[in-house]
């Protein structure tokens, strides 16, 4: 079995990368900048004894996503899960928002995953069994301010992830989400101190989730326990939305 993770050089994506590997996938990391951070990825996949390998590529640019499902093709011989995880969050409230940060959060929240879920499909669709999951955000369901951006991608990828399940349930390809709430990675360092309090505060649980709680997910998402669940979002928030 073989999974393609994007974004998976740190965070949410390299736990999913992790934990899908510990269940036995060999992995295809996906990532845009960080070289270093990619090879750690893949050296702790091995260490699992998965096969793993990085493929650098911007999900936003079509022309460098179908390279590199190709090339994961060419080294892996099938793909059977796609975790669309790559993202970016760049907060401002309304008045402050500006055309290069919109047309980013655009382009990679948006366009990206609709390059590698199409991607994937036509990968998958000859077998006719894959998964799709797509990493959206409580920030879909929940507002947030200065989230608009952030949120508007998300709640579009809420929207896609529904219509694209039925597209391609009949090719025996699932395609599910989920909404993370507020998850101890990098994001949270942007935040200041006394509002991470204030947002600890608001979660019925009383404390912030882990990426591993994510990957957990959807792992079980991944697995045959799931095949008759498609087009769902699930939120992981500790209760936040209620």
């Amino acid at each position: 079995m073989v999974a393609l993770v994007t974004g998976a050089s740190r965070g949410i994506g390299k736990a999913c990368a992790l934990k899908l590997a510990e269940d036995g996938y060999d992995i295809a990391v996906n990532y845009n900048s960080n070289d270093a951070k990619a090879a750690e990825t893949v050296a702790e996949i091995e260490k699992l004894g998965r096969k793993a390998m990085a493929f650098k590529a911007n999900t936003a640019d079509l022309k460098a996503v179908q390279q590199m499902f190709r090339d994961v093709q060419k080294e892996f011989g099938q793909l059977d899960v796609l975790v669309n995880n790559a993202g970016v969050v760049d907060d401002a409230y309304l008045l402050m928002i500006n055309e290069e940060s919109l047309s980013r959060s655009l382009d990679i929240n948006i366009k990206g995953y609709f390059h590698c879920a199409q991607q994937a499909a036509l990968k998958m669709m000859s077998k006719k069994h894959g998964k799709i999951i797509n990493v959206s955000s409580v920030s879909s369901i929940l507002a947030v301010e200065g989230q608009g951006v952030y949120s508007a991608t998300k709640g579009a990828v809420n929207s896609m992830t529904a219509t694209l399940a039925k597209e391609l349930a009949p090719r025996g390809i699932t395609v599910n989400a989920v909404a993370p709430g507020f998850i101890e990675t990098e994001m949270l360092d942007q935040i200041p101190p006394e509002k991470l309090e204030e947002y600890n505060k608001s979660i019925p649980e009383g404390h912030f989730g882990t990426a591993k709680d994510v990957a957990n997910v959807v792992a079980s998402l991944c697995s045959s326990a799931f095949d008759y669940v498609t087009g769902q979002v699930i939120v992981i928030d500790g209760g936040l939305s209620l």
